[in-house]
């Protein structure tokens, strides 16, 4: 039976628009996503971008995320979603996305007309049509200016949670300040993802929330406020542009009367502050406890998880404030060789079966008799690799020529001691590790994980998190407002589905691991010097 009030997240990621409703026993009762690709054609997207002809840049139309809206609620009213049921919202967008508004748009938002589309009434709001998106990297100049402003590489860290990066909307907003200064001049309003989606359901600006701010290179990480040393070192005026920041609990506004009435949400719904993909991530796996972390394996392996003291750091990782308990952190490593560089090693040696690889693999012992790899099929972010290639070392240092059963549990090995070295340098020290993504059902990389961390390795009954974790942050927004003061998150997803244990750690195994790890660390160091930056 379905409990009297629901609770819907959004999820905007590159690719497309999801939503996912719960009821009030955090169970999922409907669920519905559209392809911006796909769904959305006139956009001419792929992957839900543009890829710029110069290699760098790379941008989403701001209309598409208007449009995707209009498709995905008209959908969920003919589908008879209890829509009339949602007491309020909340939602995920990609981080590093910018929406740039102009002055039209306040006016324009506060009156939507019924009887039109939210497309039609919002193609002219934009003060720059194409959002830069995170998949951008055409703002090196900005980032080397940002850094020098601030004292450098490090001090940059510390302030906002990570160095300068090119995907960062702070370095997107200078290079659009310094590149066309027209369209900065008409801008009123930079959104974010994450805060644009919001503006629309509650007919006026929605601010940033705090968790996806501190993705910008603009916002203190201690004090959860904008740095005026970064946005004087960024354009001017930026702080009427961005407007203020609000805890990731907050409730922004209700639901404008537009929705209601075109397509029957109940009109008192509170919009909760919206956030970006990777605190939205943590929030669906409930990784509110210091010591919880997620390891993503997809494309790329993601590692992240929740820290009371942050050590940010200018070499790797991002640090944001969390988006579930307001006096914590965030902590987060992406690298960027992870599936397919794991397909090519199984390509080459197993003939593309994943059973004869997981056969091969059992074939050798923890530890590799010493042989340690690293296997860079694309450059690497964590540690920064540029050039590809593989680098293959004996027990003595040297370089070394593998068998393919060697080569399969050297990659498997590197990837994991890799993350656990990375991990450690900026303060994650795991309790217990939630394993999502694709290649969480492989068992000898889960297991190899599980020995080299040193703890057990779970999975969540859902791996798409982060249109789930709105849902869960738009129930714990409700529940804050009706008790007059803060939830524990804890305490909000308390009745959510129990995790399930896929692995338990063999300690001769992990103390082979412990013992490789200065090896690993220094091998890996000599890679960097010879093929890094």
């Amino acid at each position: 039976m379905i409990a009297s009030k629901l609770f819907l997240g959004l999820d905007s990621s590159t690719q497309g628009l999801k939503a996912t409703i719960i009821d009030e026993q955090l169970e999922v009762v409907y669920e519905h996503a559209i392809n911006f690709d796909h769904d959305l054609p006139q956009f001419k997207t792929k992957g839900g971008a543009h890829q710029h002809e110069d290699g760098l840049t790379v941008t989403a139309p701001a209309l598409m995320w208007v449009a995707a809206m209009d498709l995905l609620f008209g959908l969920m009213r003919d589908e008879g979603a209890l829509l009339a049921n949602v007491a309020a919202i909340s939602g995920s967008g990609q981080q590093h996305g910018s929406v740039w508004l102009n002055t039209e748009a306040s006016s324009v938002l506060a009156n939507l007309d019924v009887s039109q589309t939210l497309e039609a009434q919002l193609k002219s709001v934009f003060s720059v049509a194409d959002s830069p998106i995170w998949m951008d990297f055409s703002t090196t100049a900005q980032c080397q200016a940002l850094e020098v402003a601030l004292g450098g590489a490090q001090a940059v860290a510390e302030l906002t949670g990570s160095r300068a990066f090119e995907r960062f909307t702070g370095n997107q907003i200078a290079k659009i300040h310094q590149q066309n200064p027209e369209a900065y001049a008409e801008t009123d309003r930079i959104a974010l993802v994450s805060s644009f989606l919001p503006s629309i359901l509650i007919g006026g600006y929605a601010p940033i929330d705090v968790s996806d701010g501190s993705g910008m290179n603009l916002l203190d990480i201690q004090s959860g406020d904008w740095a005026p040393a970064a946005l004087e070192a960024t354009a001017p005026n930026l702080v009427e542009k961005l407007g203020p920041v609000v805890p990731s609990h907050a409730i922004v506004g209700t639901l404008a009367g537009y929705f209601s009435e075109r397509y029957g949400f109940v009109a008192d719904c509170a919009v909760v502050a919206f956030s970006g993909d990777n605190p939205n991530s943590l929030a669906g796996l409930r990784l509110e406890n210091t010591g919880d972390i997620a390891i993503s394996l997809g494309t790329s392996d993601t590692v992240f998880g929740s820290l009371a003291e942050p050590h940010p750091s200018a070499e790797e990782g991002h640090i944001f404030v969390s988006p579930v308990q307001p006096e914590a952190f965030m902590a987060m490593i992406v690298f960027k060789n992870g599936s397919l560089t794991r397909e090519m090693i199984r390509d080459t040696h197993a003939g593309g079966s994943w059973k004869t690889y997981d056969a091969m693999l059992q074939q050798t012992a923890p530890g590799n008799g010493g042989r340690i790899g690293f296997y860079i099929n694309e450059p690497e972010i964590t540690p920064t690799i540029v050039t590809p290639g593989i680098s293959r070392f004996g027990a003595d240092d040297q370089p070394a020529a593998f068998s393919p059963e060697e080569d399969i549990r050297a990659l498997y090995e590197g990837q994991c001691l890799s993350m656990r070295l990375h991990a450690g340098n900026i303060g994650i020290e795991p309790r217990r590790i939630l394993a999502t993504g694709g290649a969480s059902v492989d068992k000898g990389l889960i297991q190899i994980m599980s020995n080299v961390f040193g703890v057990a390795v779970y999975t969540a009954e859902k791996s798409d998190t982060a249109s789930l974790g709105a849902a869960y942050r738009g129930l714990h927004g409700f529940l804050c407002k009706e008790a007059h003061g803060f939830v524990p998150f804890a305490d909000a997803v308390s009745a959510a589905p129990p995790f399930t244990k896929i692995a338990e750690p063999d300690r001769d195994a992990h103390a082979v691991y412990i013992a490789m790890l200065p090896r690993y660390a220094s091998l890996e160091q000599c890679v960097v010097s010879k093929n890094g930056v």
